[in-house]
């Protein structure tokens, strides 16, 4: 990083519900903080409040940080913000360490650390698992790709949000693994959703259903995510849409078809999922998927 000494600035770039939560911590606990004005943001009153700055272009917010936390939808906005027209490539001081946190596609993920290199930076992947909420209270979760020395420089700033930090293995095996873990996790509320709506459409009694699953093999996280909509219809389980689902499912598809992996289940999920998305039901959250197949 440029300063050794002083405490690191720190920029991020994506204030939506996880990135909020991440940019709060990090100015809460005391870095300066710079945040890239975008409409897609949440808003930065609470932010403003803990003293953060903010900027009209990466290239601006590069010329003021050590560290860069990208906490954007997937590979074609990390692009976007590192090479793009202003882009933080544009401006970025030697040293600076780039951390991406968003859910990308791993061949992107190495080239766009190839890039900040060249540039004379640095680069972690550190995509997060858990929800909005866990970023609020600063308990994400991070897998980390890249140089165990590089997240040892940041280690400091990653604490102000993180309950976990485990390192993966080399550059891009920090998406590779949280796309794996996405597929399982997205995969195994796709079947839940799809044996709900089965049983709804046969008229059976919700809460025997649950109940059977719950004490069966149907128990766990997703079960428990689904729950409030199996029962009472509300999608609140997991702050987390149709369509970001259908990205990072088919990001996965992307990567099992590079690696010549078995994908069918994989695909049949993505398609499920990109159905919903283009009859315009992106926005809605995954556990609401029930509702929509049991209308088809």
């Amino acid at each position: 990083m440029p300063s050794q000494t002083a405490q690191p600035v720190v920029g991020l770039i994506g204030v939506g519900l996880m990135g909020h939560g991440i940019a709060r911590n990090v100015a809460a606990k005391g870095f300066q903080l710079y945040v890239l004005e975008h409409p897609g943001n949440q808003p930065l009153t609470e932010l403003l409040s803990l003293g953060t700055r903010t900027c009209q272009t990466p290239a601006e917010l590069a010329g003021h940080c050590d560290v860069v936390i990208l906490c954007v939808t997937g590979s074609p906005q990390v692009e976007a913000v590192l090479t793009g027209a202003q882009g933080l490539l544009s401006a970025l001081r030697p040293g600076t360490v780039v951390i991406d946190c968003s859910t990308a596609v791993p061949a992107s993920t190495v080239r766009m650390a190839q890039a900040v290199q060249a540039a004379g930076g640095q680069f972690i992947d550190a995509p997060m698992t858990k929800t909005s909420k866990q970023a609020h209270d600063g308990q994400l979760n991070l897998l980390v790709g890249g140089d165990a020395a590089v997240l040892a420089q940041v280690q400091p700033v990653l604490a102000t949000f993180t309950s976990q930090v485990t390192h993966v293995g080399a550059l891009g095996d920090g998406h590779r693994m949280k796309l794996l873990h996405n597929f399982v996790s997205v995969g195994q509320m796709s079947l839940l959703a799809e044996a709900t709506a089965c049983a709804r459409k046969q008229g059976m009694d919700m809460q025997a259903f649950h109940s059977v699953l719950a004490a069966g093999g149907g128990a766990g996280v997703a079960l428990d995510r689904l729950q409030s909509y199996i029962l009472a219809d509300d999608p609140s389980g997991i702050a987390f849409s149709i369509a970001n689902a259908a990205k990072d499912l088919s990001y996965y598809a992307t990567m099992a078809h590079d690696a010549e992996a078995a994908s069918l289940i994989a695909d049949a999920a993505a398609t499920t999922l990109q159905n919903q998305v283009e009859a315009r039901h992106g926005d809605a959250m995954l556990p609401a998927l029930i509702g929509l197949l049991a209308k088809s």
